[in-house]
């Protein structure tokens, strides 16, 4: 088992290394962006939609403006995009290995959580690819991978040990799967969100410096997908949510109680569930919007973190 767990930690630390090396890239790609004059910037995007092509539900605003689609994937991008697929690979095996290892899923303390989070969050990344090309958000997604792995792996490391009584239970793979699925939604809807607030900016204030967000496509745009990836991830969330109260039914004979834990996932629901309903009725798009997406992830980073460590109660799994 020991063998098992230290091909595991090498395995982390070399995700970790090509992970840099693809977050450079992923930079440079930017950068390279950044320098194209605005020709030929304009020639490689899309014009403005047609009025009669938009959906009545469109606003004003969204008409007018210029949707355009990403730049061709340049030589640095093309690097990076590899790179983070080897990184992934590296990554998944650590993980596997120390499920292995543990006789069990990898995923019952903070350390196994943000190993396996941080996998399925990059993996998730590398699938959407196959819906919408979003490697623009490579730099962005690999650099908070890279960040999140190396804070849970020198941090929060801890060896295998055997589960508690109250995990052992199969609900320990549901609930926790469907959550870190959500996590990884949230992640990408922050990160186009953080994006749409940027080119938002560089389109209506026409602030100087950036240049390669005039690459990217239009913020409605961005929003428009942050919202699709930020609904996903609340099915996820709800799920999450059913799914520990059932748990806890059977673990401590309560459905509710008020856990720290338990209070903070119910308010990451509320965020996200109050930013769907006021986008969808009460017309909050924009800058609005992609704050509320960011506050709801953040708040989720906060029940990780802080909620792990700081707080005391049944949920007191971080192993530390």
């Amino acid at each position: 088992m020991q063998n098992l767990v230290a091909v595991s930690l090498v395995a982390v630390y070399s995700a970790m290394g090509v992970y840099t090396i693809a977050f450079i890239f992923f930079t440079l790609d930017l950068a390279k962006r950044s320098s194209l004059k605005p020709a030929e910037a304009s020639s490689t995007a899309t014009t403005t939609r047609s009025a009669h092509e938009a959906s009545t539900s469109t606003t004003t605003l969204e008409k007018a403006q210029a949707v355009t689609e990403p730049v061709g994937a340049t030589r640095y991008q093309r690097v990076a995009f590899a790179l983070a697929v080897l990184g992934f690979v590296l990554h998944l095996g650590a993980t596997i290995l120390r499920g292995v290892a543990a006789d069990r899923v990898p995923w019952a303390n903070m350390f196994e959580f943000g190993l396996t989070a941080t996998a399925v969050g990059m993996g998730t990344f590398l699938a959407v690819q196959f819906w919408k090309d979003v490697r623009y958000l490579g730099a962005y997604f690999t650099g908070f991978t890279l960040l999140s792995l190396g804070i849970v792996t020198v941090n929060f490391y801890v060896d295998v040990v055997p589960l508690p009584p109250a995990l052992q239970s199969a609900w320990l793979v549901i609930h926790v799967l469907v959550a870190v699925l959500a996590t990884a939604f949230f992640a990408l809807g922050a990160g186009l969100s953080i994006m749409q607030l940027l080119r938002s900016q560089r389109e209506v204030r026409k602030v100087e410096g950036l240049r390669f967000l005039d690459t990217l496509p239009g913020s409605a745009t961005l929003e428009s997908l942050a919202y699709r990836l930020n609904v996903v991830g609340f099915v996820f969330w709800t799920f999450t949510l059913i799914a520990g109260a059932i748990w806890a039914e059977r673990a401590w004979g309560r459905y509710w109680g008020w856990d720290t834990k338990e209070v903070w996932t119910f308010i990451i629901w509320t965020l996200f569930a109050g930013y769907i309903h006021a986008r969808a009725t009460r017309g909050w798009r924009g800058d609005r919007s992609a704050w509320l997406a960011i506050v709801g992830f953040s708040a989720v980073i906060f029940n990780y973190t802080v909620v792990n460590i700081a707080f005391t109660g049944l949920h007191s799994y971080s192993g530390l």
